[in-house]
């Protein structure tokens, strides 16, 4: 899947703007805020965005909850967004065999691709383990900073993985010296379609990650399992996971590029 950008605007809606922002707005948030909260984080008056609250409330996009009025996103935009043909098929095809891989080595696993320039997670699976770690579908990471970030760095041609690290603050006080570290680590995921490293945004998070698709196929995605600690996956070694995520994520890419 080619990466999304944001294309300039040429002619302006500003109610449309105001209701954009608010959904991406609330979409960051961890609870429900209300009416001051919102036109606070945006840096606009209350009276600006009361009638897109109203409005966004009554089309069924928020919901505004009774005891603390405050405003959260609902499951319309979830909905609407599973309803996209790509998406819709991508997650048809890779989520029975996320699942498959999950119940075999009792972790959790998700797919992710580049938005942005961020790494966005597309397609969440559980695991059937009582304790695990689960990412939320729709999360934005730093491509440069995330473990399947640098599978999709590696796998990108070069001008998006330019773009990409335009983008990223942190790249511009890198070293030569880091900066080709950084270039032999994406040859080497390049050449082997995988990266198992620790977790850069979550202490004593381990990820094995591999690439579905390469970078002439319509779909370039990263299959990931975060896992606790390399002990709760039991009886396999680092070689085992890293060949059954990589085995996982071949047949995914293999039966996209059938549908």
């Amino acid at each position: 899947m080619k990466e999304l950008l944001v294309k300039p605007v040429r002619y302006a809606v500003p109610a449309l703007d105001k209701a954009l922002d608010v959904l991406e707005f609330l979409a960051s948030q961890t609870r429900p805020l209300t009416q001051a909260e919102i036109a606070q984080g945006l840096g606009r008056s209350a009276n600006e965005i009361y009638r897109i609250l109203v409005n966004l409330e009554g089309r069924g996009y928020l919901i505004r909850e009774e005891a603390s009025a405050g405003y959260r996103i609902s499951l319309k935009l979830y909905n609407l967004s599973h309803g996209i043909e790509p998406i819709a098929l991508i997650r048809q095809v890779a989520l029975p065999h996320m699942e498959d891989l999950a119940v075999k080595l009792g972790v959790s696993c998700y797919l992710s691709i580049l938005y942005q320039s961020q790494t966005m997670v597309l397609i969440h699976a559980n695991s059937p383990s009582p304790v695990s770690l689960n990412v939320r579908e729709g999360s934005l990471f730093s491509t440069l900073n995330s473990v399947p970030g640098n599978v999709l760095l590696a796998h990108s041609n070069e001008d998006v993985k330019a773009m990409i690290l335009a983008r990223e603050a942190s790249y511009e006080t890198y070293t030569d010296k880091q900066k080709n570290s950084l270039n032999k680590r994406w040859q080497t995921i390049a050449e082997t379609g995988i990266y198992s490293a620790s977790s850069e945004l979550a202490d004593g998070v381990y990820e094995y990650s591999a690439i579905v698709g390469a970078v002439a196929d319509k779909v370039i995605a990263a299959l990931t399992i975060p896992s606790l600690s390399t002990t709760l996956i039991k009886n396999l070694d680092k070689d085992s996971v890293e060949a059954q995520v990589k085995q996982t994520a071949g047949k995914i890419a293999a039966q996209l590029s059938k549908a």
